[in-house]
């Protein structure tokens, strides 16, 4: 089965370890995107849902730069390091995901990284 590996940079870019995404199988796989600024790399915003939104605006770019759009997630991940923060994350979610929202998981993030306080990945039709 043919895969393609997905870039754009209208997303932070990865570590050298992954991609931004994959297709296959009818299927784009994007990674773990956290709220880095494409730009700078850095951090985007000091609250749950600037970080929220960061992250699933750069999930937008990677999946149009798959042909694939936010309308066409059908599994989502989300991962965040304090738990507390899932009323936050979960009021800026329902602004992406008003009707029909895609399946969806989460877990708890290792503190290993300063500041970042959430990290999404998605599975969405190509």
């Amino acid at each position: 089965m043919p895969r393609e590996i997905v870039f754009t940079t209208q997303a932070a870019k990865p570590p050298a370890a992954y991609s931004q995404a994959v297709k296959a199988a009818g299927l784009v796989f994007v990674s773990g995107t956290a709220p880095h600024d494409p730009a700078t790399g850095t951090i985007v915003g000091t609250t749950i849902q600037e970080q929220t939104r960061q992250c699933l605006t750069n999930i937008a770019a990677i999946l149009d730069a798959a042909g694939s759009s936010m309308d066409k997630i059908v599994s989502i991940t989300i991962v965040l390091a304090d738990e507390d923060d899932f009323p936050g994350m979960n009021e800026e979610y329902l602004r992406w995901f008003p009707v029909d929202p895609p399946a969806r998981q989460g877990a708890k993030l290792p503190a290993r990284i300063p500041g970042l306080k959430v990290s999404i990945a998605a599975i969405a039709q190509a």
